[in-house]
């Protein structure tokens, strides 16, 4: 092992040179130093052959980026070599009867050799690595741990061989299509994860598929492989949609025979992606009757909890969550080809909002459901878009309702979607409404004792709400009589030492700002924005930041000083830049009295930032001519106060 890491950071440090001198076509001992690290690679520990990873994958990025066929080639035999090497130590060991654990160390190390193969495939090709490979499998006495491990490389390489190729592929698919029944459930294991990496290529030869559907079918009955295939599945039925709209109802047994399966719900979630996307590409005449199909699947025992009261269990069938995300995963992947003027989806999701709608009020009290049904709306609203208009009323009135005895912050971020989609219509009134109903809970529960640190999904959901009005329907926003508390509440929150709270607080700030100091090329070829619109946008966020802006610029400098980490000072500099760009100033006067205000020691007692300091700091910020700049400035300070 120590050799190993010798001869690797040998060849790590000479690699430029290496490349350098192929490219000129200097002999050199140099390139000797690959071959000593393949003998190491060759060592029967998998282990050292890890240590040499790093190395492979800087010498394919550095190929890659030259993009010289001719030097690339001089590297062949060397990358033939490590993938050959990798090949045999990818082989498990031959007393293993069933499949091999995903928590083992050995599993892991399989996964960043398909991930290198991936990586350095392109130096010998793709369709010759898939070849060799092949070739190696017609070899006599081929154990099933070497043709295990072959098949294993072949799968990490299928995606990049041609979907035209037609000499060895279709030896390939036949051979994984006639496999003994008494073949190890590991190879049968690894041929399906190839076929389903092979989808572009069936794709392009349709006549194999309904062979191929029907060894997949058998292969979901057998215990251990019954996920793997349905993963297999979900990509044929992406890459092949077209042609699996004829055995779209032979797929919908399937679904409805989930249960049965020894299948993960990640894989039967897969699969109904897939299914969806058939869905998508039927005539539209065809999709309403198909997608109603698959979510009763999902529905009915939905309904069941509701009507038995079944007390939920956590990833079991008891859990409305299950049945929730598989709604999702239909409602987020079926996008209709072809639209006619109603959405062709808008018929089954308005049958289907009464049982939403009732599971929002059985189950309002668990904030992990609820998140998961507004997870599942906001699909199938994304879904049809316009055509959710006629519930618009009835959903709003209830996540007023609910959020009112239960502030979960998923209702925010159903808003926020509902902002975004209808904000630019007739809806803008009632979703102001919906804003001002959702602000007393919010406000409320952040106001309690540590309510910001201990609530920042809740801060982060009102701020992406609030700033996608902000970006819809900003005249209605800035002229809103709530928008001077969401300046306070925002404010406060600029001390919130969370990552993504903070930075959609201060995302807020900035669009603010922005949006309405500088005319953007969108907005400006809207036939609705008018210059006296723009100009009274402006104005009003003059009269917003006039009035904040002093208490703005000083908590800005204290959360910097005091709360944040630095790496979040940059979304700070957009807004104290943008407040500079409005009136630099008044901006600097702000900035200076918030100077004045900082304590003259730290936290621990010490000396703090002298008067010198706080001047060059100033000067430094007011004189900036980029964010970059204020951001180096505020690093800066805040490193005299720790």
């Amino acid at each position: 092992m120590n050799y190993c890491k010798l001869f690797t950071e040998l060849a790590e440090s000479l690699l430029d040179r290496i490349v350098r001198e192929s490219i000129l076509d200097q002999l050199s001992f140099s390139i000797k130093a690959l071959d000593l690290v393949l003998i190491c690679v060759g060592h029967h520990d998998y282990e050292v052959a890890s240590i040499t990873f790093r190395l492979w994958y800087r010498l394919s990025e550095i190929l890659y980026a030259k993009n010289d066929e001719s030097l690339t080639l001089k590297f062949k035999p060397h990358v033939e070599r490590l993938i050959g090497a990798l090949c045999k130590h990818c082989q498990i060991e031959p007393d293993l009867e069933g499949l091999l654990e995903e928590d083992h160390d050995f599993y892991d190390f399989r996964l960043k050799v398909s991930e290198l193969v991936k990586d350095v495939v392109f130096i010998v090709g793709s369709s010759t690595c898939f070849r060799h490979m092949f070739n190696s499998l017609q070899e006599n006495n081929v154990m099933w741990e070497q043709t295990e491990a072959a098949l294993y490389i072949m799968q990490s390489v299928a995606k990049n061989v041609l979907p035209e190729e037609n000499d060895v592929v279709p030896k390939v698919v036949e051979a994984i299509l006639h496999l003994p029944p008494n073949t190890h459930i590991a190879v049968r294991y690894t041929s399906l994860l190839l076929l389903g990496e092979l989808c572009e290529w069936i794709d392009k030869h349709p006549h194999t598929l309904e062979t191929i559907l029907n060894f997949l079918l058998h292969c979901l009955q057998q215990p251990g492989l019954a996920s793997v295939t349905a993963n297999a599945l979900q990509s044929i039925s992406t890459a092949c949609c077209t042609h699996m709209v004829a055995h779209f109802n032979g797929l919908l047994q399937i679904i409805r025979c989930l249960d049965t399966l020894t299948i993960t719900n990640d894989a039967a979630i897969g699969l109904l992606k897939g299914v969806a996307i058939i869905v998508s590409d039927m005539p539209p005449d065809q999709i309403s009757g198909a997608l109603k199909e698959l979510c009763l699947v999902q529905v009915k025992p939905l309904c069941e909890l509701i009507e038995k009261q079944t007390k939920p269990e956590k990833n079991k069938k008891s859990d409305p969550v299950l049945w929730l995300d598989r709604l999702a995963a239909i409602f987020k992947h079926t996008s209709p080809r072809t639209m006619s003027e109603t959405h062709p989806c808008q018929g089954v999701i308005t049958e289907l909002w009464p049982v939403l709608s009732r599971t929002c009020d059985t189950y309002q009290e668990d904030a992990r459901i609820m998140e998961h049904a507004c997870r599942c709306l906001r699909y199938a609203i994304r879904c049809v878009g316009k055509d959710f208009t006629h519930l618009l009323e009835p959903l709003v009135k209830q996540m007023v309702v609910l959020y009112s005895k239960h502030p979960h912050s998923s209702f925010l971020y159903l808003g926020s979607i509902l902002v975004d989609e209808y904000a630019t219509t007739h809806c803008v009134a009632g979703l102001l409404d919906m804003v001002q109903a959702f602000l007393p809970p919010t406000y409320n529960l952040l106001q309690q004792e540590d309510g910001l640190k201990n609530h920042p999904d809740t801060v982060d959901d009102l701020f992406r709400l609030s700033t996608r009005f902000l970006q819809r329907a900003p005249m209605a926003f800035l002229t809103s009589n709530f928008i001077s508390s969401v300046m306070q509440c925002g404010i406060l929150s600029t001390h919130l030492d969370h990552r993504d709270a903070n930075s959609t607080v201060m995302k807020f700030f900035y669009d603010l700002i922005h949006n309405n100091r500088v005319l953007s090329e969108k907005d400006s070829k809207k036939k609705a924005m008018s210059e006296e619109e723009f100009e009274m946008r402006h104005r009003l966020m003059k009269d917003i930041i006039s009035k904040h802006g002093q208490v703005l610029v000083s908590n800005l400098l204290h959360a910097c000083v005091f709360s944040l980490h630095t790496y979040m000072m940059g979304d700070v500099a957009d807004v104290l830049y943008e407040l500079m760009a409005v009136d630099r100033q008044v901006s600097n006067q702000w900035l200076q009295d918030a100077i004045s205000q900082l304590p003259k020691n730290t936290p621990a007692g010490m000396n703090a930032a002298t008067s010198e300091q706080l001047v060059a700091f100033h000067t430094q910020v007011t004189q900036s001519e980029s964010v970059s700049q204020v951001c180096q400035a505020l690093k800066e300070l805040s490193r005299l106060y720790r």
